[in-house]
């Protein structure tokens, strides 16, 4: 992550007289140069939040359209695995022992992640283990590329993407850094924990006080980031994440939950046949799903903190993943 004074020097101060940039990269006009639509974008950027256009059209003239991007958002779904085949993926020996390093290195950041934020060390610790392997895979397309070819050629996703366009180059601006260094996965995803740049700018923290929050290489950042970002999301210090049931009856399947927002109760479920293994209220909201494990399927109720996993990834099985590794994680090492 190049920070400030590389950012500064080029391309301040962002608004008034046209940069260096600007004056010296015509020649060197890039894939979106005369482009409408770029063309258009920049204006409101001008317009609405103060950006020197000459400026911004010099960054676009250095941002590329990369196929290899287009092709991977546009590749047919592979067929949707069982848990029996998912869970291997991301609990695995090797991921385990890397997650009980990364959290012995930077145990007293993830202890003050847990004292204000509420959220489990080994829960951080677990997202970053799935997201980005602890950082060994936070992605190599650079932002700029990934969010101008989805904003501008990929069409089906046009408006989201370039609204995270946009939210990228405000946070360019605000943290000072060169928006042409940054890199992250093919989709705009950034970061040891990979924010999309709605996110960051909404949720990421400067944990460590240095005036910059950068969750790139900063793992200080990036365990505070996650941390703000379960808690405004809902999670509730000290409480389960989901509960095993058993099950019996022929209306048991009446109680599974369609999506993955918590719209049964306990109540409801005790009532066709679900029965926890962990004592719950009758009013208690819950998410209730069937998975296929090893030994056949496996019946489970998601609680409040289940939800707040599946904000950051709309997926029951993600959902699970992480909380089985963050067990994993406690287990390994030793801590209660």
């Amino acid at each position: 992550m190049q920070v400030m004074r590389g950012w500064v020097t080029r391309y301040a101060p962002w608004v008034g007289l046209v940069s260096i940039l600007g004056t010296t990269q015509h020649a060197l006009a890039g894939e979106y140069e005369g482009s409408p639509q770029v063309a258009e974008f920049v204006g409101e950027m001008t317009r609405d939040y103060g950006f020197a256009g000459e400026q911004l059209m010099g960054v676009f003239r250095e941002a590329e359209r990369k196929q290899s991007i287009l092709d991977a958002i546009s590749k047919p779904a592979e067929r949707v695995k069982q848990w029996n085949e998912y869970r291997p993926m991301f609990i695995t020996d090797a991921r385990i022992a890397r997650g009980v390093d990364f959290w012995r290195q930077h145990e007293a950041v993830l202890a003050r992640a847990e004292q204000e934020y509420g959220v489990p060390a080994q829960v951080i610790v677990s997202i970053i283990g799935v997201e980005t392997f602890f950082g060994r895979n936070t992605g190599n397309y650079r932002v700029i590329d990934a969010l101008s070819t989805l904003g501008f050629d990929y069409p089906p996703r046009a408006e989201f993407f370039r609204k995270e366009l946009r939210e990228f180059l405000l946070l360019a601006r605000e943290e000072q850094v060169d928006p042409l260094t940054l890199k992250g996965s093919y989709a705009g995803a950034m970061g040891l924990p990979q924010f999309m740049p709605s996110s960051f700018r909404a949720y990421a923290v400067d944990f460590d006080g240095d005036g910059h929050i950068n969750i790139w290489t900063n793992p200080d950042d990036a365990i505070g980031s996650v941390a703000s970002y379960f808690k405004r999301h809902g999670w509730v210090a000290g409480e389960p994440v989901v509960s095993r049931a058993d099950v019996r009856g022929e209306q048991v399947d009446d109680g599974l939950t369609t999506g993955i927002e918590p719209t049964k109760t306990a109540g409801e479920l005790r009532a066709l046949g679900w029965s926890s293994h962990d004592a719950l209220r009758d009013d208690m909201p819950v998410t209730a799903f069937r998975l296929e494990g090893d030994n056949g399927p496996e019946y489970w109720m998601g609680l409040q903190n289940f939800y707040a996993i599946t904000r950051y990834n709309r997926s029951v099985m993600y959902a699970m993943a992480v909380h089985q590794l963050s067990e994993q994680l406690v287990q390994a090492r030793g801590v209660k």
